[in-house]
């Protein structure tokens, strides 16, 4: 009846839908195929530069695994970590959880694909999640349906890196409740730790667990294999001296590891401690026995990881080049 004598209100509810929708689009949340329309081809050209960049250098698809990890982890799948020292900005990377971590000018050739097709749309962060997803899949894991949407922090968290990212020598129970924290369960933890299936560790994170004395709970044989690969106690941090993860299948992300660890051979100290703490045991005893299963649990909290409190909307920006916050 009200509409009858105020026909101006569906005008009005017209001229006010946009305006509704620009609202909600400013606040919304991470969605699949993000991109459909400001840049149909985005999630293409990653995966295309993904497989390019992984044929000339195999290694960078376990580098895209590890951004994932030490991005999210900090704050939020933000970016952040691809941030270089430079005007005022301290970058994540100088951080000793950063030790080791390389291939991070790939992820130029990658922004410079999206650049050239659609200039300032694609976030370094959705570059970071998805560049891991195809990763991923290049190493052999489970293909993983993404949401996309996250924004660019403008802002590195240098002092907050070494509190959020677990270290190799800490207690499983501190790295499962460091995960809880961001919503990821035990079983969704011990899975993502299967991630250390592939690629390798420097000698500097293994030397402890040989010398002066051999760590009791690794496999005698594997310890002769880990000291001749690392033959001193006190290894150049400069020098490639490093062991595989996994030896059997050291580029497939797979349950290999599992099986390697109820062998006694897990390499660092918090992959051992899965097999000796009540509350993953188990869990490695079944993952190690499938495949499948793990894959499955792996998707699922690789998931959650890249979901974390990111950044979307209004919030953050979209960098013209990951490595620098835009000047305004």
């Amino acid at each position: 009846m009200a509409m009858k004598n105020h026909p101006s209100c569906i005008s009005f509810l017209l001229l006010l839908l946009p305006l509704l929708l620009k609202f909600y689009s400013a606040k919304s949340e991470l969605q699949l195929n993000y991109y459909a329309q400001s840049c149909p081809n985005a999630e293409e050209i990653i995966k295309q530069q993904v497989i390019k960049l992984y044929n000339k250098h195999g290694n960078t698809a376990v580098s895209w695994v590890r951004n994932l990890f030490h991005d999210c982890l900090v704050k939020s799948c933000d970016a952040s970590l691809l941030l270089e020292t430079v005007n005022g900005i301290e970058s994540e990377q100088k951080s000793d959880r950063s030790f080791g971590m390389r291939n991070f000018k790939y992820v130029k050739t990658i922004k410079e694909a999206l650049e050239e097709e659609c200039p300032t749309t694609v976030s370094c962060a959705d570059i970071v999640s998805l560049s891991a997803r195809d990763g991923i899949v290049l190493l052999g894991g489970p293909r993983i349906e993404m949401k996309t949407g996250r924004k660019d922090s403008k802002e590195s968290y240098l002092s907050d890196v070494e509190n959020s990212i677990p270290n190799h020598n800490d207690s499983i129970q501190s790295v499962l409740s460091r995960f809880q924290s961001i919503g990821i369960d035990t079983e969704g933890t011990v899975a993502l730790l299967g991630a250390h299936s592939v690629g390798r560790v420097h000698c500097v994170n293994l030397v402890h667990r040989l010398y002066p004395t051999v760590d009791p709970t690794l496999d005698p044989d594997y310890a002769e294999y880990l000291k001749g690969r690392c033959p001193t106690p006190d290894p150049d941090p400069e020098a490639v001296s490093y062991a595989r993860n996994d030896r059997e299948t050291p580029m497939i992300l797979d349950n290999m590891y599992y099986k390697n660890l109820l062998e006694h051979k897990g390499l660092l100290m918090i992959d051992q401690q899965l097999t000796s703490d009540p509350t993953t045991s188990t869990l490695v005893e079944k993952m190690a026995a499938d495949n499948g299963y793990f894959h499955d649990q792996f998707a699922r909290a690789v998931i959650l990881l890249s979901e974390n409190n990111p950044l979307t909307g209004d919030e953050g920006e979209i960098r013209k080049d990951c490595r620098y916050v835009n000047r305004d």
